[in-house]
């Protein structure tokens, strides 16, 4: 989700809902019920052969925006109000014509019902007879006190209402990277329970990925420098293990931002939705949503700032697929869905930010898994929160969070494909030995674990190479020491020396690393050199710079590789010789910095499923980053070696300073995500610090200082908006308006409309962009009230003349932009307002169909920079037509 966040604008990332029924099976599922007409439905993009109902709105009957949901052992959906209380609901089966019945659960027994209730939840789920809820509150929340974490919820009288509430356990995090959901465990016997990067891992009684967890990265940090997560640090999210009275917690995987939640297939292997961070836009430590198989002990790299691992390190592991931008918050498997055969080894991951329900096709691979992705079911706008199949196989799902606008679907199969169960695919043979593997990863030592795992060292399946180690990690070092320091095979070496540095006591750095020097680099594949490299690091980090006798050594192996023939092994190098401060590895990092496109790119496994030209008209609230970025894209690769020079402070010569302190300010030209700019400035500080003080002034002004506003965030413009800020709207702008507007600001009226970036899609007499219609005679049109509401809600009234288009593709997909142009075997699109001349083209053969979208070119959270004046200014402006002379404008006289 959605975790995401912003100061003044409503950020990516959020949470789960509710749906509940009284069912029978359906051998035979009746015709759609005829609601097409309603435009709740009608905004769906589905799937070949589905239908869908709108069933209940929770928002329209005063219950608040639900985001969580599970079914009980009656077939009723609880459900949880984002920020208020539980309520369970009867859903009449398909082809019934019965409303659905609410009712809001009362907790306790009366007269003493609890007063408090329960709710706030991210996850419900009814098992064991009960129903567990995973509280996420704030711990200043008067209206509701009850704490964060785990509760059990019981009817120890059998009157059909839970009486009793246990706390299984407290946890220390809340808001939306807090607690979030429950699941059952596969054989229905235990429970999983995820959290997000802001809750503390809890003491637990094991742990199956050691706790000696380090943020492990020698690029050299910088926070947020808007301060996200700056006090949150390794291992970040994570996923424990517990029985069904929250006795006994294990540890089983970590590494996560803020994954809402995770889902088992059908043979047990766990699944987790990870958000992304959607400042970090543009940016070489980005990375986007994406699916991770989360095996036992796995570590996903999650770090706070820019020390993000990448999926390369052999000390974490890589996603199943990386799908894009997005908002994660529902994950589910469709083994129980009574759907066509196709979807039995099929997730759906939710999106909220941009409306999209993910199918992702998954294939074993080796002992994990790939996957591939096409779009389920599409909504312009649809904040997808929360989703389950019911008991009778239909797809239960929910919108809403955030108090949106909240409403209950369900989607079932009408079409001519078998939906019979299918008996799951038995695991394959590498799956069996990475779970073989798996369970020396619990139980404390055991004696067999060594001579079992070390073999798999060398395994070419990376899954089960990270098994075994995390296998001999949990014995004792002192039976496998010198098996690592000894071991020739090179990659048997290199991750049993991994394991060392990880759990040895860090004092054998110098037999380390000559273990490693003896390997022959340039024998092995460009994986198997990666992992090298990563324990090179590992070795500094945890057990600082060799001694004066080594050091030169490490430098004769590596200095010669570099620059090399791919982009992810010169990040590697490039990051290990400045550590060391080989003054030749300037000039080389400086040439790589004027390479368009280093060879090997593919290997930074940034690809995603979804393009994000695709994205921008999804979603008027974050598409405007978006849409602004794809116009001047940063070089991410460039990024990560200026930030890497930060750590050269010997060798430089003053035409190699000029050169990279010039490289900043041109850097601040570029368009990224919200936190772009206080990157690139926090970089620039952290080289400035190697210049001599008599330079400092010099270099500070070259390297673009004079750009930047006094935190170093943005960037200083004619039209920047002093603030601060407020989220407007018609409740708290239009009595503004309506009081007058007199002895406004002309000037600061048209700066604001270039800083709210207006300009860039309307024209205002004569000056500005064309994706937008003109404005000029808008004040001779429409009321205040009526250029407000456009303005805080663009996606009200969409003209038809500027109304974008949803295509929907043969392949299951769509496109969504505006139709500029069509010839006999094509459509040509325009996906981005701030870049409207950059046209998709779309061949006729592929769309199955089109129609208008609900999604206002116009982002929402324009003006929300602005403070009231600035307001009061804007508003003058957009009133006269820009019309300097208009009464408004007017200096008011001064009484004598």
């Amino acid at each position: 989700m959605l975790s995401n966040q912003r100061t003044l604008q409503l950020s990516v990332g959020i949470l789960a809902l509710v749906s509940a029924a009284s069912f029978t099976l359906l051998k035979n599922p009746p015709p759609p019920v005829s609601d097409n007409d309603d435009p709740k439905i009608k905004k769906l993009k589905l799937s070949e052969g589905f239908s869908a109902q709108h069933l209940y709105s929770p928002s329209e009957n005063n219950q608040g925006s639900w985001v969580s949901m599970t079914f009980d052992d009656k077939g009723r959906m609880i459900a949880s109000d984002q920020y208020g209380k539980l309520f369970r609901v009867k859903i009449p089966a398909i082809g019934s014509t019965a409303k659905v019945e609410v009712e809001k659960l009362q907790i306790g027994i009366a007269p003493n019902i609890d007063t408090t209730g329960m709710g706030y939840a991210h996850g419900l789920l009814y098992a064991f007879n009960s129903l567990y809820v995973m509280i996420n509150n704030s711990k200043n929340n008067k209206i509701f006190p009850r704490k964060s974490g785990l509760y059990r919820l019981q009817d120890t009288n059998n009157d059909d209402q839970f009486d009793k509430i246990t706390l299984l356990k407290e946890m220390n995090g809340d808001g939306e990277h807090g607690p979030h959901s429950i699941i059952y465990s596969p054989d229905k016997q235990s429970l999983y329970v995820i959290s997000g990067n802001h809750t503390d891992v809890p003491p637990m009684d094991s742990y199956r990925l050691p706790s000696n967890w380090k943020e492990d990265n020698l690029f050299p940090l910088i926070k947020d420098p808007r301060g996200h997560a700056n006090d949150r640090m390794a291992p970040g999210g994570w996923i424990a293990h517990t029985d069904p009275e929250g006795k006994n917690w294990e540890l089983v995987s970590a590494g996560y931002r803020n994954a809402f939640d995770m889902a088992f297939d059908a043979n047990g292997d766990l699944f987790v939705y990870d958000a992304d961070m959607e400042w970090d836009f543009g940016l070489p430590w980005y990375r986007p949503t994406r699916i991770c198989h989360a095996t036992s002990a796995s570590e996903f790299g999650w770090r706070t700032g820019n020390s993000k691992w990448s999926p390369t390190f052999a000390d974490n592991l890589p996603p199943v697929i990386n799908i894009g931008q997005g908002s994660p918050t529902n994950l589910l498997h469709l083994k129980d869905a009574k759907f066509p055969a196709k979807y039995k080894n099929t997730l759906l991951a939710f999106d909220w930010s941009f409306g999209i329900m993910h199918a992702i096709n998954l294939k074993p691979s080796g002992s994990s898994f790939t996957a591939t992705r096409e779009e389920f079911l599409s909504g312009l706008p649809l904040p997808l929160t929360d989703g389950a199949i019911g008991p009778d196989g239909a797809l239960y799902f929910l919108s809403g969070g955030r108090r949106l606008e909240s409403d209950l679907y369900r989607v079932y199969y009408t079409g001519t494909e078998s939906t019979a169960p299918v008996t799951a695919a038995p695991i394959n043979a590498a799956n069996t030995l990475r779970r073989n593997l798996e369970k020396f990863h619990v139980g404390g030592p055991n004696k067999e674990a060594v001579a079992t795992a070390w073999p798999q060292l060398k395994s070419p399946d990376r899954f089960i190479r990270y098994a075994a180690r995390l296998a001999i990690e949990q014995q004792p070092v002192a039976e496998w020491q010198d098996l690592a320091l000894k071991e020739k095979d090179p990659v048997a070496s290199t991750q049993a020396l991994i394991s060392l540095i990880r759990m040895g006591k860090g004092d054998k750095q110098n037999e380390i690393l000559n273990a490693l020097l003896a390997i022959n680099i340039k024998s092995l594949n460009e994986a198997q050199q990666l992992d090298v490299y990563r324990a090179f690091e590992l070795a500094f980090l945890r057990m600082g710079q060799p001694d004066a006798t080594t050091k030169p050594k490490v430098v004769a192996y590596l200095n010669p590789l570099y620059p090399a023939n791919t982009a992810q092994l010169n990040r590697s190098l490039s990051k290990l010789l400045h550590y060391l401060d080989e003054p030749s590895a300037i000039r080389k990092t400086l040439a790589l910095m004027t390479v368009k496109e280093e060879p090997g790119t593919n290997a930074l496994m940034q690809e995603t499923a979804t393009a994000s030209s695709d994205l921008i008209l999804r979603s008027s609230q974050y598409g405007g980053d978006i849409a602004a970025m794809l116009a001047n894209v940063p070089p991410a690769q460039h990024t990560y070696y200026a930030n890497v020079l930060t750590m050269a402070k010997t060798g430089w010569t003053p035409a190699e300073q000029d050169t990279y302190f010039k490289w900043f300010s041109n850097a601040f030209n570029y368009k990224g995500g919200r936190s772009y700019v206080g990157f690139i400035d926090r970089s620039r500080k952290l080289a400035l610090k190697n210049v001599p003080d008599a330079k400092k002034d010099y270099f500070d002004k070259l390297s673009g200082a004079e750009m930047l506003s006094k935190s170093g965030n943005d960037l200083i413009t004619a039209a920047t908006p002093k603030g601060p800020g407020r989220f407007w709207n018609l409740r708290n702008g239009l009595p503004i308006l309506e009081q007058g507007l007199t002895g406004r600001n002309f000037e600061q009226g048209k700066a604001m409309f270039a800083a709210t970036t207006c300009k860039a899609c309307h024209t205002m007499k004569g000056e500005g962009g064309s994706t937008g219609p003109d404005l000029t005679q808008l004040g001779t049109r429409f009321s205040a009230k009526d250029m407000l509401e456009a303005i805080v809600d663009p996606n009200k009234a969409v003209s038809d003349q500027y109304a974008a288009t949803q295509f929907s593709l043969k392949n299951g997909g769509s496109i969504v932009g505006r139709l500029v142009n069509e010839d006999k075997t094509a459509f040509y699109v325009s996906q981005n307002p701030y870049s409207p001349e950059t046209l998709e083209k779309v061949l006729k053969k592929n769309v199955v169909s089109q129609k208008p979208s609900n999604v206002s070119i116009m982002f929402q959270g324009l003006i929300n920079s602005l403070n009231e004046e600035e307001f009061k200014d804007l508003m003058a402006y957009l009133m006269a037509g820009g019309n300097e002379s208009n009464a408004m404008f007017t200096k008011a006289e001064v009484k004598k």
